[in-house]
């Protein structure tokens, strides 16, 4: 009448007859492209970043976190940098708060002994030069 009749079903196994690796299927797939889309690039940032931090050196331009973009005058210690963001104004930052460096300067020539007196005597003699008494012309 108005409650149909209940037929006996047919007895499965608990995982509807599909093997246990074959439902574990979609959810390995979608680890795995969670993995090479999220995690991979993610640690891979951090670790550029840790190390770009760990080269940082007196003269590198940076930008905070903040935004302030300014000159590493001095290293303090692992923890911290001193920064110029202006003519006589420096900042004590923490090193982690260092968002990116803009531009390395290039490393100075190391001269040898020889090459250093040699500098130092032409720049004494322009010295003497620049004192000496000049003659004038007489017209």
């Amino acid at each position: 009448m108005l409650i149909p009749p209940a037929f006996a079903q047919g007895v499965t196994s608990f995982f509807g007859g599909q093997s246990v690796a074959l439902q574990m299927l979609p959810l390995v797939l979608i680890f795995v492209v969670f993995y090479f889309l999220l995690i991979r690039p993610q640690q891979k940032k951090a670790k550029d970043h840790k190390a770009m931090l760990e080269a940082l050196r007196r003269g590198d331009r940076v930008v905070t976190g903040g935004g302030i973009i300014g000159t590493v005058s001095r290293v303090l210690s692992a923890e911290e940098v001193q920064i110029d963001i202006a003519e006589n104004v420096r900042v004590r930052v923490l090193r982690s708060t260092i968002a990116s460096v803009l531009s390395k300067p290039e490393p100075a020539p190391r001269e040898s002994a020889k090459e250093r007196d040699t500098a130092k005597e032409r720049e004494s003699a322009k010295r003497e030069d620049e004192t000496a008494p000049r003659e004038v012309d007489k017209v």
